[in-house]
């Protein structure tokens, strides 16, 4: 079992001047919460905090890195809470605890690719400091090497994600020892019979196979020092993980994969790396297609080095990677490779601010010569323009930055997002605009009664959720069109006297469609409906071709609007014209007892604003028409009201009784409060007239700490 020391002289072996008290309290806290826990294996429990934080060590991480490997577990495992860590450890160490404890909570479900893709995205996006990675890699790897303690059917659960979620982020990081580490122990559970076939047959070829390394390593050192260039050989056997996807790829048997043997050439120079790339194609006949330039072309977390296949001595295929040492340090411990210790100041501040992922970070860390500079520039999400959040069933899907509930309602099936009322976030109720934050629980709320509105296009964020908001609010206009286009062209038949059984079904009504270049019936009627065909053109079409004369002694004003009736009930009297069709706008909800004026909307009747409306001040003369209020005592009119008063304890309680004394009935109320401590208040009330509303307003105004009663 690994020691403190072994850890602390790891540390000091790379860092001679750090401060490894840190360290030793961490490690004096971790082994109080974890006292009397024990894990499968029998082993107290503090065994696998150490290492962990022994793997970090290898990874010549910083001290705080070290420490909050110690303290990863204590969290989720021990009585201890982040607030005790904080003010224990401070912020960096808390926060990398949070973190790594945060991903060990996410249940993952299936394998698809783009499911894993998704959770690795998501671990990244989740991670402020790239620190937390690192800290959860080492706790897989030690899990890992401890899996035979757990039951079968969860060894093969916790090695299928860690093949798909942690080697793959392992490789991202650029940190391929700990990769082909998990992925040999990921082989090892997953596919036995197979990885004990490879075992075998490399253990019945192993003197054969060092014999072959020991004479090509000699063969190449040999050339190299002919022609003076200083360079270190070295050679191994592939993974087993490596040999079986080449098994797998070719259709191969364990015994049909000659390629195993690989060797590492290290230089001081670029300059040399293609030197002696030379020199082994002369000593060896290379294989085609089996070249690759990772050097003058890095991979996305800046690996580099030179990689050809090549015919060796027995006939056997050979792998020769030709790096220099400070490719070699990024090959073997990726973005930890960076992490540069030098005492004291004087390093330039980077201004970058923002990265999309590890080349931009590598990138500014070769500029940089002090930890905390760089600490600086990791402490920043990976993926500042993706979210990722969870379904309730544990499946995690991908949103774009600012994405709402709404959106993520819609991708789940267009129905979902039409009926979308609210939802609970992780537990919570949020409302529609609720912006998704990675590694939230979303559960959507539907109710029947729910449709699209316009107003979800100004939030959402998905272009299918925009999509499928537009078709939706598109088809419900025609509809409505369609039905509004029907009754008024019925009104205007009715009006002129002329009687047709069916409209849709009429010869006459589609000829004249086709004479205005509609496809249908349909959409001819439902354009009258818009507005943007008049009844009376269709009428006046439609007349000659029933053989009636057209009668043209009325009013222009009556011929506009003296087809359409009004429905009983409005409380409005049109002077001059009986019979209207009337709407009552909602930019203004003019009520009984209000100065009143009536818009003519071309094909729909005549709304009804307030005279002081804005939305009218600059129409047309001639589309407005007096009107006057004949109330009805049934009748009642929505107003809406905004109250702002001082935060009391049982004032909204006496604003509702205020309103219903008053005969009045709240049909919507929502309240919030601002930081200064004031409640708004906004009730949408439904009164019969404007002599009610002004009583009601006068009494809330009286209400103690009510400070304003606007109507809006």
């Amino acid at each position: 079992m690994i020691r403190l020391n072994d850890i602390t002289a790891e540390v000091l072996s790379y860092h001679p001047k750090a401060d490894i008290q840190l360290i030793e309290k961490a490690y004096v806290y971790s082994a109080k919460v974890h006292r009397g826990q024990i894990r499968l294996s029998g082993e107290p429990y503090l065994s696998h905090p150490l290492e962990a934080a022994h793997i970090l060590a290898k990874l010549k991480m910083d001290v705080i890195c070290i420490a909050a490997g110690l303290l990863h577990d204590t969290i989720e495992d021990t009585v201890a809470d982040l607030e005790e860590i904080r003010e224990v450890f401070g912020e960096e160490v808390a926060t990398i605890v949070d973190g790594v404890t945060k991903i060990s909570k996410m249940h993952l479900v299936n394998r698809k690719e783009r499911q894993a893709e998704n959770v690795r995205k998501m671990i990244l996006a989740m991670s402020s400091d790239i620190r937390v990675i690192l800290v959860k890699l080492a706790d897989r790897l030690h899990n890992m090497r401890t899996l035979g303690f757990q039951p079968e059917e969860k060894q093969r659960q916790i090695a299928s994600e860690t093949l798909d979620i942690y080697s793959p982020l392992a490789g991202r990081m650029g940190i391929n020892w700990i990769k082909s580490d998990l992925e040999d122990l990921c082989l090892f559970y997953l596919e036995p019979e197979i990885y004990a076939r490879i075992k075998n047959e490399t253990a019945r070829r192993r003197n054969e196979i060092q014999k072959l390394m020991a004479e090509v390593r000699a063969e190449l050192t040999r050339k190299l020092e002919e022609v003076n260039i200083q360079a270190t050989v070295k050679s191994r056997q592939k993974h087993f993980y490596s040999i079986y996807k080449k098994m797998v790829a070719q259709d191969l048997n364990v015994d049909q994969v000659y390629d195993i043997l690989a060797f590492r050439v290290i230089v001081n120079t670029v300059r040399e790396c293609y030197e002696v790339l030379g020199h082994i194609h002369s000593l060896w006949k290379p294989v085609q297609r089996r070249f690759k330039d990772y050097v003058s072309m890095p991979k996305a977390n800046m690996y580099q080095s030179l990689h050809s296949t090549v015919i060796g001595p027995l006939g056997e295929r050979m792998e020769v990677q030709i790096r220099t040492w400070d490719m070699d340090k990024v090959a073997e411990s990726g973005i930890a490779a960076h992490w540069k210790y030098k005492e004291g100041g004087g390093a330039r501040k980077t201004d970058e601010k923002q990265f999309a992922w590890l080349k931009q970070l590598l990138d500014w860390q070769r500029d940089l010569k002090d930890p905390v500079e760089f600490l600086d520039t990791v402490k920043m999400d990976l993926f500042p323009d993706e979210v990722y959040v969870f379904t309730p069933t544990g499946e995690i899907k991908a949103f774009p930055k600012g994405a709402t509930v709404v959106d993520f309602a819609y991708s789940i099936h267009s129905e979902i997002g039409e009926k979308c009322m609210g939802a609970k976030v992780n537990g919570k109720m949020v409302p529609l605009k609720y912006q998704l934050r990675n590694g939230n629980i979303v559960e959507i709320i539907t109710s029947p009664k729910q449709h699209p509105s316009k107003d979800w296009l100004e939030f959402v964020k998905t272009s299918r959720a925009k999509t499928k908001i537009r078709h939706w609010i598109k088809q419900e206009e025609r509809d409505q069109g369609l039905s509004l286009g029907k009754s008024i062209l019925e009104k205007a038949l009715q009006k002129e006297r002329v009687t047709l059984s069916n409209i849709f079904r009429s010869d006459q009504i589609k000829a004249i469609a086709e004479d205005l270049s509609f496809q249908s019936t349909e959409e001819l009627v439902a354009q009258i409906g818009f507005g943007k065909v008049s009844a009376r053109q269709v009428v006046g079409r439609l007349k000659p071709k029933l053989g009636i004369q057209e009668d043209r002694s009325r009013s222009l004003m009556s011929k506009m609007v003296g087809r359409l009736k009004r429905p009983k009930g409005q409380g409005v009297r049109v002077h001059g014209v009986s019979d209207m069709l009337i709407h009552f706008a909602n930019c203004c909800h003019p009520l009984p007892g209000e100065k009143v004026v009536g818009f003519i909307t071309r094909g729909r009747g005549i709304t009804i604003h307030q005279e002081k409306c804005r939305h009218i001040q600059n129409a047309e003369p001639d589309r407005l028409v007096d009107v006057s209020w004949e109330p009805i005592e049934s009748d009642v009119y929505p107003a809406k009201l905004r109250v702002t008063s001082v935060e009391r304890k049982g004032v909204l309680a006496d604003i509702s009784a205020i309103i219903s004394q008053r005969d009045a009935n709240i049909i919507h109320a929502e309240i919030k409060t601002t930081v200064d401590h004031k409640g708004i208040a906004f009730f949408t009330i439904e009164v019969d007239g404007y002599a009610q509303l002004q009583n009601i307003m006068g009494a809330i105004k009286k209400v103690k700490n009510v400070m304003r009663v606007e109507r809006i």
